[in-house]
């Protein structure tokens, strides 16, 4: 693996969430693997948890982190390929890319989806071209398609607080939001989920249905309760439509979490990447009660970091 961008496979997937927890017990334990190394995060959309655990994660490992808000510090960056650059845009990806990977060990860089152009997000347009010319190895920061970092966090959770002695059910739930929602979280949390041998069903209305590269070997219920049912781990998100791409759908505020609805699963602990619009998606009773594991969840975010760079660190 040069790059962490996406799921890769079982092996790899439990080397990372054991590494993980031991970063977690120790988190300088590899202290010296990155000094006299520098990663650039860079960030063309808002960030809080991913920034923050990202650094954190680099200086427990010895290296020094660079923070650049390329939407607001940055030139305006040209992505097409032969572009006459004669309008708003002032540096081309090309030149950009080429030179910070020339001042950095690893690139990390986060690029939203626009939720227009479904093609170009499919493809991870944006992000591809950061890939393409930046010439080291890169982190997924989230792309348009995925959250790997989040991902791996979530599977580092569910392994510390999975049932004893057999398989956990786990359930992806969409959840309202006021505004049109990237897939990212969704297909990636589906994606690792699946990877790591877990069995998943997907709850959602119909037509929030995810794209199928993601969701293939999971069981999709549109009716919620049903498949709360037995549930040992709810992971509550929103996304927008993929097939009517970037629609709102529905904003049924009956499928926002409360304690009702957790009344026939096993108890089940709920998660949710943050950050989340209370007593829209989840309740405060659930968010503020003993089920929550958001900010387990969160803390996570920094051993998942960890573990990745670390992981990039030892292939060169």
């Amino acid at each position: 693996m040069r790059h962490f961008t996406k799921f890769e496979n079982l092996e790899l997937g439990q080397k990372l969430v054991e590494q993980a927890l031991k970063y977690k017990s120790n988190p300088k334990l590899d202290f010296e693997k990155g000094q006299g190394k520098r990663i650039g995060l860079i960030f063309l959309n808002p960030s809080l948890r991913t920034r923050v655990s990202t650094q954190l994660a680099a200086l427990n490992l010895g290296m020094e982190p660079i923070v650049l808000n390329m939407d607001k510090e940055g030139w305006a960056l040209e992505m097409k390929e032969g572009a006459v650059m004669n309008h708003g845009t002032v540096e081309h990806i090309k030149d950009a890319a080429g030179v910070l990977g020339t001042y950095f060990d690893i690139l990390a860089i986060r690029a939203f989806p626009s939720l227009t152009h479904r093609e170009d997000d499919v493809n991870d347009f944006v992000f591809g071209q950061f890939l393409k010319y930046c010439g080291i190895p890169v982190v997924s920061l989230e792309s348009a398609t995925r959250h790997p970092l989040q991902s791996l966090a979530d599977q580092i959770t569910m392994k510390e607080f999975a049932p004893t002695g057999r398989k956990p059910k786990v359930v992806l739930t969409w959840a309202p939001h006021i505004k049109a929602i990237p897939h990212a979280v969704a297909n990636s949390f589906a994606e690792w989920t699946l990877g790591m041998g877990h069995d998943l069903t997907i709850t959602h209305p119909a037509g929030y249905e995810l794209d199928e590269n993601f969701t293939q070997g999971a069981k999709i219920e549109y009716n919620q309760a049903k498949a709360l049912e037995d549930a040992d781990f709810i992971y509550v998100k929103n996304w927008s439509g993929f097939n009517d791409y970037g629609k709102i759908i529905t904003t049924d505020p009956s499928w926002m979490l409360t304690e009702a609805h957790l009344r026939n699963t096993n108890n089940a602990k709920v998660m949710h990447c943050l950050p989340v619009r209370r007593n829209v998606e989840l309740s405060d009773e659930i968010l503020d009660g003993p089920h929550s594991l958001v900010q387990k969840q969160a803390e996570n975010r920094i051993y998942a970091a960890q573990a990745a760079i670390s992981y990039l660190l030892d292939q060169y």
